[in-house]
């Protein structure tokens, strides 16, 4: 088990940011890291990803207003959003793994979007 732990969650209002932050603990291989969010009575969805290579990808909801990032010395993966929209409260999962898996999970950490 690699432990992944999520932070920077909160309550802000729409228009506002918050930052995600997701510390990689652990000696395993992985070569994606991703943010996916589940809402209340939703599936839980991608958000946002970011290979070994630095390539991204977004769901469109998000483009433009959220940046994933990853910082290989720290080993952790940041999770930037911008504009927030009372649509994107959810609870926030980092997630990493061996392309196209993902091994492991965070515990999640609640984002609020109040309108």
């Amino acid at each position: 088990q690699v432990p992944l732990v999520e932070s920077g969650g909160g309550l802000v209002q729409a228009g506002g940011s918050l930052r995600l932050s997701c510390a990689v603990s652990g000696g395993t291989f992985s070569t994606h890291w991703g943010w996916f969010r589940q809402a209340p009575g939703k599936e839980r969805e991608f958000v946002a990803s970011i290979r070994w290579n630095s390539l991204t990808f977004y769901v469109d909801s998000v483009k433009g207003r959220f940046t994933i990032s990853r910082d290989k010395v720290k080993n952790t993966v940041d999770l930037q959003m911008n504009s927030l929209k009372p649509e994107d409260t959810a609870i926030y999962y980092c997630t990493t793994g061996v392309y196209p898996r993902y091994d492991y999970w965070g515990q999640g950490t609640q984002v609020t979007v109040s309108s």
